[in-house]
């Protein structure tokens, strides 16, 4: 009987939702979005061919940078591909196995973005609170290793709450409330008792977003320490600027997460498109605002650019 519905449940239909009471004006929407996801496509995808072209680049810091550029870009290509779907009319339906899917990439690469933040928070640490140990403390071995465990810590936890939903019975509507699929608003959907993906989501955001959030307070309670005992003005300003695109970062990512996150939980019945802005924020204004902050305030990569567009000047 439970594998009969298990069946039933994955071979169901859900039907996305692209932005209520303006549909009419789907394909002019479209435009700003698909200019973003173009903007944050080739932006990362400049940041990690400055980065595998330059040799001199190939430090700890830039090499989280690239793992940061890849993790943008695969958070935000699965929403992408449904949200143009939806706004160009082409089809608003997407099956329940493919809905999980997307959900497992959104959700995994979330989580990856925020431990790949924390890593380059460990990063400024070493380099400013232990700089003659740098390279030797952060080798490339660790690195990798680094980024398989934010990889694997991202993407296991997601599985059991994912594996569950295949067993709830969608006895109500089938409507999404956003144009892809995310936990929080797919259980909503479900006639089943959902306490268990309820607890079990809101501890892992505190496992992982929580512990992330915190180590990367520790670390930059350190760093200021070290800071504050550079005895020149000029010396101080120099190692907090090697820091500003990572808080930078760290803020784009964290404020529209902790938004989306209280707006699921706490503001049920707000507007919908309020949800829908959340949604879209959280997901798109990352990927693109991200290579435009380390452009401007990294000088490495500001070069990597320019030698990149005028190679005939440099």
């Amino acid at each position: 009987m439970a594998s009969s519905k298990s069946n039933n449940t994955l071979s169901s239909t859900f039907y996305l939702t692209g932005i209520p009471g303006y549909e009419e004006f789907h394909h002019w929407i479209s435009i700003p979005f698909c200019l973003l996801y173009l903007v944050g496509i080739m932006g990362n995808c400049t940041i990690l061919h400055i980065v595998r072209t330059d040799s001199r680049l190939h430090e700890p810091m830039y090499c989280f940078l690239a793992m940061l550029s890849l993790t943008d870009m695969s958070m935000s290509m699965p929403t992408m591909i449904s949200l143009l779907r939806v706004l160009w009319s082409i089809s608003r339906e997407i099956q329940f196995n493919t809905c999980v899917v997307q959900m497992f990439f959104i959700h995994t690469f979330s989580f990856t973005e925020s431990s790949v933040l924390l890593a380059m928070a460990l990063d400024r640490y070493v380099a400013i609170c232990h700089p003659l140990r740098y390279a030797t403390i952060l080798t490339p071995k660790l690195i990798t290793k680094i980024g398989i465990l934010a990889l694997l810590r991202s993407s296991l936890p997601i599985i059991p709450p994912l594996a569950r939903l295949t067993y709830f019975p969608f006895c109500r509507s089938h409507v999404l409330s956003h144009s892809y699929c995310l936990h929080q608003d797919m259980i909503r959907l479900a006639c089943a008792d959902i306490k268990f993906n309820v607890i079990y989501g809101l501890v892992l955001i505190i496992m992982l977003w929580g512990m992330d959030s915190l180590g990367i307070f520790v670390s930059y309670i350190f760093i200021l320490r070290s800071v504050l005992r550079i005895a020149s003005r000029e010396g101080r300003l120099k190692a907090l600027n090697t820091c500003a695109s990572h808080i930078c970062a760290v803020l784009i990512l964290y404020v529209p997460m902790i938004g989306l996150s209280i707006v699921h939980r706490f503001a049920k019945h707000s507007s919908p498109l309020i949800h829908i802005f959340m949604a879209h924020i959280y997901l798109l204004i990352p990927p693109v605002l991200n290579p435009v902050i380390y452009s401007m305030k990294t000088k490495q990569i500001r070069q990597g650019i320019l030698h990149l567009l005028l190679p005939s000047e440099h």
